[in-house]
């Protein structure tokens, strides 16, 4: 068979690699199903999919089938014309047909519309719905007259895309320098069908980010292909995330992570992060990050590889420009999460958890939900993996970056999973290291000043059972510092690391910016008595759910108690 090519339309892009397909609405939006299948974007398709190792040449009818002829018979099909049947086999054919729709139902189907006039912002929605009931009425009077017959069962899937964009063009001051970004339209509104099951090339993400020297925007106006600008609320940081349309996936990812910025949060707002992901050469082919000290803008870039499409590379890459941002204001990055848990005696417990990637952060407050029976009226999660602390006199108080949570589906609960499944943006789900992306809370609540109750080190390395208070600020910076944990497959790291506070996305890329911020939030949270200490989770050690249930519950002990 022919390798699938690229397909670049006006109207229409399809990466076979990527597996993403990307429909421009204001270029050709489709009314009746003769429009349809008469289409130069539906031979192209066609096209596409008799290069593959596709169903029909496999029986010596259809073998070697052109386009031409496969378009013909689906027209001669639709119009009714039972002669096409005369010398072939109903099954079969639709078995065929059935497999060119999966074939195309397999890619991530987005549509794009340019909000030019309110007229199509506030039919934005209609618009791609009537679009997905066309293809749907394509597919069903395709297949039943293949058939011979109407089916009594109907799935209502989404048939022509699995999301929608709306793109707008914003004014906004742009720096000398930065002019090329000028013509990259914005994301105004995003719809997704969830749940959303997407495919990447890459499952795992690699090494840190460094920084360079020289500011990634002067790569931009050399860049080939569409690109759109995500402009994301990273706590209080706004970020415009550039994307190429290869990484579509890790693009519509950021709508279930990060609250999206409204038109008047981005017009004549000048952003404090800027991203480029998907730039076509990066120094080392590794991913960076600037500091335009003129501007006053972090600045990062992850290049087009295969191994930069796992969504890890983006959402970090996001917070590590933040953070970055952070310990420059004198803020203190936690990566961690961050849970208010209120009992039924009436007391409410703000609690962070803290450590590196696979430590047991998510896992605790999973445990915490299933031990609590009718202790704990309600949990709120304030920020999932990653926050910060700032300094206000004697008082540190909490915030937090994300709305949502990407977590492996493997460390789920099967009440979790199964309660947030319809909202959840699904990555590689069949794999190892599995990730689903839901919403957890709102922008609102991630970037309202939070106190804390509690501050706990997971440690998943360690055969103790149940929950140890640090007695003083020393031993507690011991630990949190040294960011000790065992390694559970999730990056490329294996066995005992150690990170630098336990956050490889700031704190490690300046330590001597943010020592000095550590030093002072241990001794704020020591003079004012804040319970500091570290639960063991096990995850590292023998992944024992009833040691970690164990721990949960002397954990719950001293908060009852605190």
């Amino acid at each position: 068979m022919a390798q699938e090519s690229t397909i670049r339309t006006k109207s229409l892009y399809v990466n076979p690699e990527r597996r993403i397909l990307v429909m421009n609405l204001n270029e050709q939006y489709f009314t009746g199903v003769n429009e349809l299948v008469d289409s130069d974007e539906f031979k192209e398709l066609v096209t596409l999919y008799l290069k593959t190792d596709n169903l029909f040449n496999t029986y010596e009818d259809y073998r070697n089938l052109t386009a031409d002829q496969f378009i013909k018979m689906t027209k001669r099909i639709l119009a009714h014309d039972e002669t096409v049947f005369a010398n072939l086999d109903r099954q079969i054919l639709l078995s065929c047909y059935e497999d060119a729709y999966t074939y195309f139902r397999n890619f991530l189907r987005v549509t794009v519309t340019d909000g030019m006039n309110k007229v199509l912002v506030n039919s934005f929605l209609d618009i791609d719905d009537r679009l997905n009931d066309l293809f749907r009425t394509c597919y069903r009077t395709l297949t039943d007259e293949v058939r011979g017959r109407r089916v009594n069962r109907y799935r209502q899937i989404s048939s022509a895309s699995n999301a929608a964009l709306l793109t707008k063009h914003h004014q906004w001051p742009i720096p000398a320098g930065y002019e090329a970004l000028d013509k990259i339209n914005f994301i105004d509104m995003a719809m997704v069908r969830p749940p959303l099951m997407m495919h990447t090339p890459s499952n795992k993400r690699e090494g840190v980010f460094s920084p360079v020297t020289e500011n990634p925007v002067k790569k931009f106006a050399r860049q080939k292909g569409e690109w759109y600008c995500y402009p994301a609320k990273i706590g209080t940081s706004i970020a415009y995330i550039y994307f190429h349309e290869d990484f579509m996936v890790s693009g519509l990812s950021l709508t279930n992570l990060f609250a999206m910025a409204h038109d008047y949060e981005v017009e004549g707002r000048k952003p404090d992060l800027i991203l480029f992901f998907g730039l076509d050469k990066t120094e080392g082919d590794v991913s960076h990050y600037f500091y335009d000290e003129a501007n006053d803008i972090w600045v990062g870039e992850v290049p087009n590889t295969v191994k930069t499409t796992y969504f890890g590379y983006m959402k970090k890459m996001c917070l590590t420009l933040h953070n970055l941002h952070q310990i420059k204001q004198g803020k203190l990055p936690i990566h961690g999460s961050m849970v208010r848990i209120a009992f039924a005696n009436g007391k409410t417990k703000n609690v962070v958890f803290f450590g590196d990637s696979g430590a047991g952060k998510s896992e605790s407050l999973e445990a915490l939900q299933e031990i609590a029976d009718e202790q704990i009226v309600d949990m709120e999660t304030i920020f999932d993996d990653m926050g910060s602390f700032t300094i206000d006199g004697d008082k540190v108080y909490a915030q937090g970056t994300e709305t949502g949570a990407f977590v492996r589906l493997d460390d789920l609960s099967s009440a979790v999973a199964f309660n947030n499944m319809d909202r959840g943006i699904y990555l590689n789900p069949e794999l190892k290291n599995a990730r689903v992306i839901i919403p957890v809370t709102s922008i609102e609540n991630v970037i309202a000043h939070h106190h804390v109750d509690m501050w706990v080190y997971a440690n998943n390395y360690d055969a103790e059972v149940g929950i140890h208070q640090f007695e003083n600020e020393t031993a507690a910076k011991e630990v949190f510092v040294a960011g000790k944990r065992k390694a559970l497959g999730t990056t490329d790291e294996s066995g005992m690391t150690t990170t630098f506070f336990a956050n490889p996305f700031g704190p490690v890329q300046e330590p001597e910016l943010t020592q000095p911020i550590i030093d002072d939030v241990f001794k704020k949270f020591f003079d004012a008595g804040i319970y500091v200490g570290e639960i063991y989770t096990h995850l590292g050690y023998d992944r024992s759910a009833e040691a970690l249930h164990d721990s949960a519950r002397a954990m719950l002990k001293v908060l009852m108690e605190l």
